[in-house]
Parts: C-alpha cells; sequence; structure tokens
C-alpha cells in the first residue's frame, strides 16, 4: 500500500514555495503528499514558532492525515526544519503513541544550528523509525564527517545519500553540472529513485 506523505517545509519558506511544490509533485511517485503550513507561516511572521507549537502542530497534521486515510502506512519527510520538527515527532510517539510513524526522509537535515554550534544530534538518538539522511555536500548546516560519525550511533535503521557539490536546499553548483554533464533534473531524479528504494525497504 502507498504510504502518506506527510511534507513539512524548511524555516524560511512555506509549503507554496517553487521548491516544495516541485517535490510534492515528484513524490507523488511515491505516495499520497500532503503539506501543511506551521502557525507562524499561516500568521505571516518570519520568526518560527517556539519548538512546542511547531511539534505540536505538526503531531495534529500527522494525525489529521491518519484520521482522512485510516489504515495508511505514514511518512514524515520535510526540508531542513521540517525534517528535524518531524523526527521530535517520530520520538514522542515511539513507544506506543498515537501516531505509529513508518519511516522519515530528511532533506537537508540541520545536525547544527545556524546560530550557534549547538549539535541537534540527541533526538536522532531517540528515534525507533527508519530515517534517510539526503545532504548535500556544500550545506553548512550539517557537517558530513559529524553526520558520517554519529549514524552507527543511532538506534534506528538509518541510510544517508550524499548528493556532490549541492547546498542546503540540494541544489548543485553549475560548474559541478557541467562537470558531470548532468542537469539539476538528472539529480532530483537520482534522488528521488533513491527515496523510492528506502521506502521500498522501509515504507
Amino acid at each position: 500500500m502507498p504510504p502518506i506523505i506527510l511534507f513539512a517545509h524548511g524555516a524560511g519558506a512555506p509549503s507554496g514555495h517553487p521548491w516544495m511544490c516541485a517535490w510534492s509533485d515528484r513524490l507523488g511517485a511515491c505516495g499520497k503528499v500532503i503539506t501543511f503550513d506551521y502557525p507562524y507561516m499561516q500568521q505571516g511572521r518570519r520568526t518560527p514558532d517556539r519548538q512546542p507549537e511547531l511539534i505540536q502542530a505538526h503531531a495534529e497534521a500527522a494525525k489529521q492525515a491518519l484520521q482522512d486515510f485510516p489504515g495508511t502506512p505514514l511518512v514524515l519527510m520535510g526540508k531542513s526544519m521540517g525534517s528535524r520538527i518531524g523526527c521530535h515527532v517520530a520520538a514522542e510517539t515511539a513507544d506506543g503513541g498515537e501516531i505509529l510513524i513508518t519511516a522519515l526522509v530528511c532533506f537537508g537535515y540541520p545536525l547544527r544550528s545556524a546560530s550557534s554550534a549547538r549539535s541537534r544530534a540527541e533526538i536522532l538518538r531517540e528515534l525507533r523509525a527508519p530515517i534517510m539522511f539526503i545532504q548535500g555536500t556544500r550545506d553548512p548546516l550539517c557537517p558530513l564527517p559529524e553526520l558520517e560519525a554519529l549514524l552507527p550511533t543511532l538506534q534506528a535503521p538509518n541510510h544517508l545519500m550524499v548528493v556532490d557539490d549541492a547546498d542546503h536546499s540540494l541544489v548543485v553548483a553549475k560548474r559541478a553540472l557541467a562537470a558531470s554533464k548532468e542537469t539539476q533534473h538528472d539529480v532530483d531524479e537520482r534522488i528521488l529513485q533513491g527515496i523510492k528504494t528506502f521506502l521500498t525497504v522501509h515504507g
């Protein structure tokens, strides 16, 4: 059965942003895609809500998705902040909670905060659901050596897909595309195939 994919936006742009819309369309090949906006974005504010409010809004969207599609597996996907908050929702419901998460997919997980050096690794250690990380080598919010060292310590089954020369939004530098004779579309399709494979195994 194809899963429900609850797809959460990042801190700086809503679910209607072109990046989110393009990936929502692609992910339709993997399941039923549902997007939502966190309260601060709905209200036109630029500063994200505090973490408890973000988690609550994300959890409510997950509950609604499961009510609308009962008996369907639920996969949490998100860009940057949306992926991080999805991990909190999955961790809080890992031990018999009312929201059963089948898998998680993180587009550019922000292992480091943009405003501080504080690591966001601890929540990942609480996860049980399989998780996929899609990370660019030029992403300043996720030092790859740090993430690679962290993965063997996680309880959850995990997979890392590295996108060479890609930034936090998984956009590859033009010089790298020219050198590899690829287009951004080719890169995005390769990412999509990686997600499909991951969900085939874990979804």
